[in-house]
């Protein structure tokens, strides 16, 4: 019979390759820029977005923040180093209105981490506090990004067609938000369990609507936009 801290380590390895594969999902936009030598219609927005958010993950977890942590800090790191390759590469074939506007996003999330980091460490002391006030922003950061899944729901809605609501990446958000639940469950960590306890949500809506909306979907029609993932895993 395995012990809670094991089954914990378990879940969260397993949680860690279905996050890695959200972090991979955007792949083929890149390969798409990378063909045309063009950002074409994509937006750089999700992927700065994930940059801080991973960012965020990083610092909750770090032993004086959140101890026993080590598995958010290694998929938030991967995943922070996979989103600033994609926006680099956006930066390169981005027109100069564009890049412009990367580097003042980037330059404003920098100032934010520094003043917050120097801040937590300074003033807020032992890891209880650290985690609640660092946990609560990883909260709020997770919540706004859920406006990206609500407008491709809406969408599907709309034009009851779930040609750009892709099955597997809806599912694997689904699945990735039950691992870290449970992971936070057997730790009660209450600033994992909200965002991926509503991110599982958000997951089996969306699973509810393609099933819904299937039958009705046009297949053979062109496709009109490609949505990006990257919601961040924790």
């Amino acid at each position: 019979m395995l012990d809670r801290e094991t089954t914990r380590t378990i879940v969260g390895i397993i949680g860690n390759v279905i996050s890695f594969g959200l972090f991979t999902s955007p792949i083929p936009t890149f390969i798409k820029i990378l063909k045309s030598k063009s950002v074409q219609q994509f937006k750089p927005d999700p992927y700065l977005a994930t940059v801080l958010n991973c960012a965020m993950w990083v610092f909750y977890g770090m032993p004086f923040v959140h101890p026993d942590s080590l598995l958010v800090i290694t998929i938030n790191g991967i995943g922070l180093a996979m989103e600033l390759i994609y926006v680099a590469i956006f930066f390169i074939y981005a027109t100069w209105g564009k890049r412009r506007k990367i580097i003042l996003v980037l330059l404003i999330e920098l100032a934010f981490y520094v003043v917050l980091v120097v801040v937590t460490l300074k003033f807020v002391h032992g890891t209880k506090d650290r985690s609640l006030v660092i946990g609560l922003v990883c909260i709020v950061f997770n919540i706004l990004m859920y406006a990206s899944p609500l407008t491709i729901m809406k969408k599907v809605i709309s034009t009851k067609s779930v040609k750009y609501m892709p099955f597997l990446l809806s599912l694997a958000n689904f699945l990735n938000g039950i691992v870290w639940v449970i992971y936070a469950a057997l730790k009660l960590d209450p600033y994992i369990l909200i965002p991926n306890g509503l991110g599982a949500l958000s997951g089996l809506v969306q699973l509810i609507l393609y099933a819904v909306y299937y039958r009705t979907t046009k297949w053979d029609e062109e496709p009109g936009v490609e949505l990006a993932a990257g919601r961040p895993p924790v």
